[in-house]
């Protein structure tokens, strides 16, 4: 909670180095001596990146992983090639079936990553042990990075059963429900490994809110909303030795600049997004299909366990935010949850693929400090 500021954060992922990307791929099956030093130096260096822009709670910018949801599939066996899905074969979002011309652009600019939407579970998902020396080599490299600099908090992501669901379906268990539960308790040791190394959990849950037009476009709001409790029930078992005050959620409906006019209202969902554990709750606030539902929490009561970290900047596109405008939307979110209760954020990741970053980084270190502008300025007004 606040006391006499408005912090800082975003939500994960950020632009990777370009040294460090180009030989990291060849490197992170190896998990050698070098390979470590090369992560070593980039997270120092992403670190850097966002204390230098002024970000109060900050982390290893995801550089380890290829993409927010699919990197499990190194850390877990139980994944490979499977039967055709048309839905992630042809890389189909309910919002652009309307608009097949933009839907082939996203395809040929990477922007739907058809390839990485393949794998499929084929078999009993469990934790390997590659999976294991990559959390530990992540946790290893952030609290390096973070002990050179005195009070500065860090968090790390992961992602949901639910979401790894939505992208590695299911062809193996006999039931989703099973799936989920499998998932849930392969996952757990991540989650426990990050609280115990210090670290805000971060849970990556845009299942319960892009998935409406991802795998439930075709069908009605009553399944998408069983599936959406399903998930919130199961992340909460998955996350039952972890404080909630340790751990906070993302909820998106996907970090690219579709129509997305086929997104789920933030009010159809609130109700079961807020009886999941985690007391932070991430949610985009600045996009143009988004930024109208602050009004929501003008009806809807946050519980007095939870906190707000609206995005106040939006990650698909390389204008920068004016400071005054961030302030605003920071204000407004404050008016309605109050000032104690609401932490400035991104909308998303600004490199959901680590090969096609949304924002150049010399521009997302820019977006990041009109962010810390913005904050002061609300900060002054708020809190006097």
């Amino acid at each position: 909670m606040n006391t006499d500021k408005i912090k800082t954060t975003h939500v994960g992922s950020l632009p990777r180095p370009e040294w460090f990307f180009a030989s990291w791929k060849t490197l992170r099956s190896e998990m050698s001596k070098e390979a470590h030093l090369q992560l070593q130096r980039a997270v120092d260096e992403i670190v850097e990146f966002q204390l230098s822009a002024g970000i109060d709670i900050v982390n290893d910018g995801e550089l380890s992983k290829p993409s927010y949801a699919t990197y499990i599939t190194s850390r877990l066996d139980g994944f490979g090639e499977g039967e055709p899905d048309e839905a992630r074969a042809n890389g189909i979002l309910g919002d652009i079936i309307e608009f097949p011309e933009y839907a082939h652009r996203l395809i040929e600019s990477g922007r739907v990553n058809v390839d990485e939407m393949r794998l499929v579970c084929v078999d009993e998902v469990e934790p390997n042990a590659h999976g294991g020396e990559e959390i530990a080599l992540d946790i290893s490299c952030l609290s390096i990075a973070l002990a050179a600099n005195e009070n500065v908090e860090g968090f790390m992501s992961a992602a949901s059963p639910g979401v790894i669901s939505v992208f590695q379906i299911n062809q193996h268990y006999s039931s989703q429900d099973e799936y989920l539960e499998a998932l849930a308790e392969a996952m757990r040791p991540e989650y426990e490994a990050i609280a115990e190394a210090g670290f805000m959990v971060q849970l990556d849950c845009p299942d319960l809110a892009m998935n409406r037009h991802l795998g439930y476009y075709k069908q009605d709001e009553q399944k998408f909303m069983k599936s959406v409790a399903r998930n919130v029930e199961v992340l909460n078992h998955a996350t039952r030795n972890i404080p909630s005050d340790r751990l906070r959620m993302h909820v998106c409906w996907g970090n690219y600049d579709g129509p997305h006019h086929c997104d789920v209202p933030l009010q159809t969902i609130i109700g079961e997004v807020l009886r999941a554990r985690p007391a932070g709750l991430l949610l985009e606030g600045a996009n143009p299909r988004h930024a109208h539902e602050v009004d929501v929490f003008s009806s809807v009561t946050l519980p007095d366990d939870k906190y707000l970290v609206p995005g106040v900047i939006d990650t698909c596109t390389n204008y920068i935010e004016h400071p005054e405008l961030v302030a605003n939307r920071i204000v407004a979110y404050a008016e309605r949850v109050g000032k104690e209760r609401v932490m400035a954020g991104t909308d998303c990741g600004f490199s959901t693929y680590a090969d096609l970053p949304n924002v150049v980084p010399s521009i997302a270190r820019a977006k990041l400090q009109t962010l810390a502008e913005g904050a002061a300025i609300a900060t002054k007004r708020l809190f006097g």
